[in-house]
């Protein structure tokens, strides 16, 4: 299993950067952060544009090293405004498509004058003046839509670093000199090589401001999950303090404050209702539509919402520690973090410019050499066209993109990938193995059987046996209690209550004399159970716990008490089967139980009365036998099995030990979630294999074309110009590709 931190750090810090456009941007941001003092670790989120930085670096060290590499960075402290953010995103938007519409003002215009022959020749005193003009007019509109591109390129070359900018530095770049060369020296080219194209340069710049305005916009749209759960955050709260209550800054919230929340409001921290009764909505956490009912004692989670009624509550977890930001937090670090596929595509990135540029200038020299007349102009028309088509940006976004679409539609479905790995790793998981208690059983045992003999009946003897467990410690005794409760049975008051370890209680109600527990504790009393024993073994084989109820000397009654399996555990066992994986139940609890257990819920493969320090070396043996191992657990018994196993799968209402040693977190403690997280992996790879598929293509196909590969058998160049589009429109088709995530339905 992949070794992540399973969190940010307090001591991380999180930036947000401008100047980002390709995948070789990754390199240079990831070499420009690590060049400072006191830098341990970075992680670059191409997806969107923000880089965590571990260590404890100087904040402005890290800027000026952004800076001297091209690059414009800002610390990102607490929860981003996401309003703010949206608004930041739709500015940029704006300015690419001003920056887009001005080169198309000029390109265009051009392009179709140069068609119609709407110009002067080169070569005469009039084309001489009026190409000078169009010479200058270009350089400024270059200087407006593409000054970020050469600036880029120029820092990147001092640190010996090439990207995107390169490329389009020096196809239009070059375009332009050449351009300026025709207009006073066209007498010494051949006749169809003295062509200007100024109207090249603009237009390719138009159609690249373009894409990355369309990317732009797309790409704020895969970030929605995580700004719905910021949006989440109130920004102030009402604390109580010397009596008075007070709106404050939700920065200036204690830990054991008491806080008020009214009707409607959003709850500021995480804490423990002090005073007061309501039902809140945690939907957004958990994904379950049903307001949960608060009382005294009762948590509650900083962001959901509540209804009607109004409470005080104590703060028990702030900032960074509530339940809500740690979310968010594991959210961006899996969005973050980097599955093989996105490994690969960086390595070939970091290579790959360098190599466009050694083949353009391969395919300038045999075009030059060995091309037909004008050679120099088609030698000059193919080099720049392959700078242009290669720009590797589809290939940067092909797997961030998906994996940050994926990590937020999971966070809305309830499931929290808390590894990018994982991401990856479930959906070729072959092997599954369930915790019991509270995985697939509820892990609260409740009242099963209630049998009455004689001239007693059901209710009396819950009634009888809750009146006497309501003095026990015993933990079957609450399942009794809330039984009783739930029937609004009246519990009787008992005298001389006494507790016998190991086999059950006996008390006095009504000066009469009880007992209650195992067949042990009559036995020790004389009191005869034998008919009984049938009924008792039926039980215990249904994996229920029997306890006997005697008056006196007689038996009144049986009690049994289980842990129900939860209401969707058969239909995500099948599911699971149904996907081809094997099931294994591994086990602390006795053997009969278990087979009870396997049997209501579907499950054939069963390990009982296993250790927790076993239940790692399960993990281990099925590894050992090719088996790509998921474990699903909510106990700090389960902690050691889910941190050994290929995917961890934490019961989001477990322990937070065993949710720190998980890898994705099921919010709602359903089993359901682990077949819709396997499905949404499986979906997502796929994903990225046709990302990843339709950019080595497309830069595969398009090289060799754009050098000319067409031209001896058919004739056909490609204009440096179609290719700015195409080299355009492929990352707004890997950015709309990876978006479809978002709605494709998991229940196929």
């Amino acid at each position: 299993m992949n070794a992540e931190p399973t969190s940010l750090s307090p001591t991380d810090l999180r930036l947000s950067i401008l100047g980002m456009r390709c995948a070789g941007c990754i390199a240079a941001v990831d070499t420009a952060l690590r060049s400072v003092n006191g830098v341990t670790d970075v992680s670059v989120n191409f997806a969107d544009h923000s880089a965590n930085v571990s260590g404890s670096p100087e904040p402005e060290l890290l800027k000026t090293a952004l800076k001297a590499a091209g690059y414009d960075g800002a610390i990102m402290e607490g929860f981003e405004d996401p309003a703010e953010e949206e608004q930041q995103e739709m500015q940029r938007y704006q300015e690419l498509l001003k920056k887009a519409a001005v080169a198309g003002a000029l390109g265009i215009p051009l392009m179709l004058g140069a068609h119609l022959d709407w110009f002067p020749m080169m070569g005469t005193p009039e084309g001489t003046g009026f190409w000078t003009k169009v010479a200058l007019i270009t350089l400024l509109v270059m200087y407006y839509s593409g000054g970020h591109f050469y600036h880029s390129a120029i820092k990147l070359l001092r640190v010996k670093q090439a990207n995107m900018d390169t490329l389009i530095a020096l196809g239009t770049g070059a375009a332009w000199l050449y351009s300026c060369i025709v207009i006073d020296y066209s007498q010494l080219l051949p006749p169809m090589s003295a062509h200007a194209y100024f109207e090249a340069s603009a237009v390719i710049l138009a159609f690249i401001n373009l894409g990355n305005a369309l990317e732009t916009r797309a790409r704020g749209k895969t970030s929605s999950a995580i700004r719905a759960l910021i949006g989440l955050q109130p920004r102030t709260a009402r604390i109580v303090r010397d009596g008075q209550e007070l709106d404050i800054a939700i920065d200036q919230v204690g830990l054991d404050e008491t806080l008020r929340v009214r009707p409607g409001e959003k709850i500021a921290v995480d804490g423990v209702v002090l005073e007061g009764h309501s039902s809140v909505d945690e939907g957004m956490l958990t994904g379950e539509p049903i307001p949960v009912e608060k009382l005294p004692g009762s948590s509650v989670a900083a962001g959901t919402i509540n209804q009607q009624g109004s409470f005080l509550f104590k703060a028990t977890r702030i900032g960074r520690d509530t339940a809500l930001a740690q979310i968010i937090l594991s959210v961006r670090q899996a969005q973050n973090s980097k599955p093989e596929l996105a490994r690969l595509a960086d390595k070939i990135s970091s290579i790959f410019v360098p190599t466009v540029v050694v083949i353009s200038a391969f395919t300038f020299m045999l075009w030059w050499i060995i091309g037909p007349d004008p050679a120099l102009g088609y030698a000059f028309v193919t080099s720049m066209t392959v700078l242009v088509i290669a720009c590797p940006c589809a290939l940067g976004l092909a797997t961030p993109i998906s994996v940050m679409v994926a990590v937020g539609r999971a966070a809305q479905m309830g499931i929290l990938i808390r590894k990018g790995e994982a991401l990856q790793t479930a959906g070729k998981l072959t092997c599954v193995i369930l915790d019991k208690t509270g995985t697939v059983t509820t892990g609260k045992p409740s009242v099963a059987t209630i049998k009455a003999f004689g001239d007693y009946s059901e209710d009396q003897i819950l009634q009888l046996a809750a009146s006497l467990e309501s003095g026990s410690e015993h933990p079957l005794a609450a399942a009794l209690l809330n039984a009783a409760t739930e029937k609004k049975l009246k519990l009787n008051k008992v005298r001389k209550f006494q507790a016998i370890a190991g086999h059950g209680i006996t008390g006095r109600i009504a000066d009469q004399t009880y007992w209650f527990g195992n067949q042990a504790l009559l036995t020790t009393q004389q009191i005869t159970t034998e008919e009984y024993q049938s009924t008792l073994e039926s039980y215990a084989a249904e994996g229920q716990t029997p306890m006997l109820l005697a008056h006196e000397q007689t038996v009144i009654g049986i009690i049994a008490v289980a842990d129900p399996i939860k209401t969707d555990s058969t239909a995500a066992i099948r599911e699971l089967q149904r996907l081809g994986i094997r099931l294994l139940m591994v086990t602390g609890d006795n053997s009969i139980t278990a087979q009870a257990i396997a049997k209501q819920a579907g499950l054939t493969e069963i390990r009982a009365q296993v250790l927790p320090a076993d239940k790692a070396q399960v993990v281990k043996e099925l590894q050992a036998q090719g088996e790509v191992v998921g474990m699903v657990g909510d106990g700090i018994n389960d902690a050691p099995a889910l941190a050994q196993a290929d995917v961890g799968f934490a019961i989001g209402t477990g322990t937070d030990v065993a949710i720190e040693s998980a890898d994705i977190v099921l919010l709602l403690g359903s089993l359901l979630k682990v077949p819709e997280a396997i499905k949404l992996s499986k979906l997502t790879v796929k994903n990225i294999h046709q990302n990843l598929l339709g950019a080595f293509f497309y830069n595969t196909i398009g090289i060799p074309i754009a050098a000319g590969l067409l031209y001896p058998l058919f004739g056909i160049l490609l204009n440096p110009m179609l290719a700015g589009a195409a080299m355009a429109m492929s990352s707004v088709t890997v950015v709309s590709n990876a978006n479809r995530l978002r709605w494709i339905k998991l229940d196929k």
